[in-house]
């Protein structure tokens, strides 16, 4: 996950810009930036974020 932002609040934004401008699904994402979904989502989780299949984007 090197080339995403380290602070959870910059990961959050950074990462839903990802999912609303270039990918269809969290998996696509991870898929094609070589990122550990499980990962992903426990680091936007420990600040209270979680992904929205249906929203594609963390809440």
């Amino acid at each position: 996950m090197n080339e995403l932002p380290q602070d959870p609040m910059m990961l959050y934004s950074a990462v839903n810009m990802k999912l609303r401008d270039r990918y269809n699904s969290l998996d696509e994402l991870c898929e094609d930036l070589d990122i550990d979904r499980t990962e992903l989502e426990r680091r936007l989780s420990e600040v209270g974020f979680e992904y929205s299949v249906k929203d594609n984007k963390f809440w």
